[in-house]
This record gives C-alpha cells, sequence and structure tokens, in this order.
C-alpha cells in the first residue's frame, strides 16, 4: 500500500510540475505576442498640402523612400521613377517623403522640393511633404517603419537618404533595403514581380 502510496505521489507531483511548466511556457507566450499594425491606418500631407490616405493603397506592394535633394544618392530619383512607371499599372507604389535628417539635404519648401523633382527626374510618384525620419521629432509613418512594436517585423533606424522600406498588399513591412543600394537592385525587382 506504501508503494502505491508513494508512486501516486510522485506521478501528481510531477504532473503538477509538467502543468506548472507549460502554463509558464503559455504565459510567456502570450507576453511576446505584439500588436502588429499595417501602413494603412495613416494620413499624411503631400507636397500639395492635400491628405494622403495610406488605405488608398490597399491590395499594392509599396516602396516607402525618404528622399533628399542635394545628397549624393539624389540620382536614385531616376531609378525610382523608371521602377515605378514600369510596375505603377501592376499593383505599386513608390511613396517618396522628402527629410532634412541628414546633412541639411534636404532644405527647401514644399513646392522647392516639387519643382526640382519634377524638372530633374519628372518625378510622378507621389511624394508626401517633408517630415522627420528620426528623433524626438519622428512622424508617425516613420515610428511604424522603424519600431518592431508597431510593425511586427524589426526595429530599425533611417541610416541615410534613400533608405528603402518594402510593404506587402495586406500593408505589412516585409523588407527594409539600406540606402545604397539601387531601387533596380534584383532583391527589389524581384520582390516587385513575385
Amino acid at each position: 500500500m506504501k508503494k502505491i502510496f508513494i508512486i501516486c505521489s510522485v506521478v501528481f507531483l510531477f504532473s503538477c510540475q509538467n502543468q506548472a511548466q507549460t502554463n509558464k511556457i503559455k504565459s510567456l507566450k502570450t507576453e511576446n505576442v505584439m500588436t502588429k499594425e499595417n501602413i494603412y491606418k495613416y494620413k499624411v500631407e503631400d507636397l500639395s498640402g492635400d491628405t494622403f490616405d495610406f488605405a488608398s493603397l490597399k491590395g499594392k506592394k509599396i516602396m516607402i523612400v525618404n528622399t533628399a535633394s542635394k545628397c549624393g544618392l539624389t540620382p536614385q530619383y531616376k531609378d525610382l521613377e523608371a521602377i515605378y512607371k514600369e510596375y505603377k499599372d501592376k499593383g505599386f507604389v513608390i511613396v517618396g517623403f522628402p527629410a532634412n535628417n541628414f546633412a541639411s539635404q534636404e532644405p527647401g519648401t514644399a513646392k522647392e522640393i516639387e519643382t526640382f523633382c519634377q524638372q530633374n527626374y519628372g518625378v510622378t510618384f507621389p511624394m508626401m511633404n517633408k517630415v522627420s525620419v528620426k528623433g524626438d521629432d519622428m512622424c508617425e509613418v516613420y515610428k511604424f517603419l522603424t519600431q518592431k512594436s508597431k510593425n511586427g517585423l524589426q526595429d530599425s533606424e533611417v541610416e541615410w537618404n534613400f533608405q528603402k522600406y518594402l510593404i506587402n498588399e495586406k500593408g505589412e513591412l516585409v523588407k527594409v533595403i539600406k540606402p545604397k543600394t539601387l531601387p533596380t537592385d534584383p532583391e527589389i525587382i524581384n520582390w516587385i514581380k513575385g
């Protein structure tokens, strides 16, 4: 009888420990779940002062890029415009965000930026009004792009002008592309086509 009692006690203790570990694992999993947002909740102002609603881009692949008119990478506007023209009718859009965060390379007004982009590169993709892409005054869209707690993918920092963020058809961040990577890089083109 003693043996049966000991065996039952051991089994009971073991099952209690097992249940406690299972509960602890479930608790940890719940703590790590974060609310994954998408880009569609954001509205910004474009260069003309009109409201641009990201919800209007549902179902499209989106590349968001911070731009500057006086940067060594500014010629990327040419490639950005080329891929926009090639793929805009195939569910792809580029959204440019002029920013003056890096060496004051985007000092112009909205009108000056618009004129520069059109005259020098024939830019037709949507260009937003100038924003801050880092620091205490970072705009809400860039908070989404750079904070894992919002985008569900990764934390990142905008390293320089012309960093690219790729958003899938569900409005979710899927990839961060370094500033010096050209818009025509096979990694980007394959993503657009895929």
